[in-house]
């Protein structure tokens, strides 16, 4: 798996607030600013840093990931998880995070989410289903279909 760099997403009450406050931090400005919703791509240090408006509920963290190069390599990320035991939960072209993506989930012990996903083109929704409850973290269970198959790639371009 071949990893470009850590990510992790904040739930944060006031993205205005806090896109000022990692814009001084970080010294440079967010890449990607929508609705409710910023990203900052650093280079240094290399982190894929989002957040996100939600309600403050003692849980500022809303997931943690590896951001990756290739959907083949979220697919090898699936084999590995598998072959180690874990639940999984893939998704495939799916618009999260104003982001066309394909993903597989796993959680764990204390149930927080990672994700090892591909970025493959810019999506003009925070996510496919708005009325879903909570964005970008699916739950894991055992028993879903998505636990069967590793996500879906395809060769020949990034959007197939």
């Amino acid at each position: 798996m071949n990893v470009l760099k850590p990510h992790v997403s904040l739930n944060v009450t006031n993205v205005e607030a806090s896109v000022a406050f990692y814009e001084k931090a970080f010294g440079v400005e967010a890449t990607k600013r929508r609705p409710g919703y910023a990203k900052f791509d650093l280079t240094t240090p290399s982190l894929n840093l989002t957040m996100q408006e939600a309600p403050r509920t003692g849980v500022n963290a809303s997931h943690f990931g590896f951001q990756v190069a290739r959907s083949e390599d979220v697919a090898a990320a699936w084999t590995r998880f598998k072959e180690a035991g874990l639940r999984t939960r893939t998704e495939s072209n799916t618009e999260c995070c104003y982001a066309l993506q394909d993903k597989v989930w796993i959680e764990d012990p204390d149930g927080n989410a990672w994700e090892v996903f591909v970025v493959k083109a810019e999506a003009e929704v925070m996510q496919a289903d708005p009325t879903a409850s909570g964005c970008c973290v699916p739950e894991i269970d055992g028993g879903s279909e998505n636990d069967l198959a590793p996500p879906k790639t395809k060769s020949g371009g990034c959007c197939g």
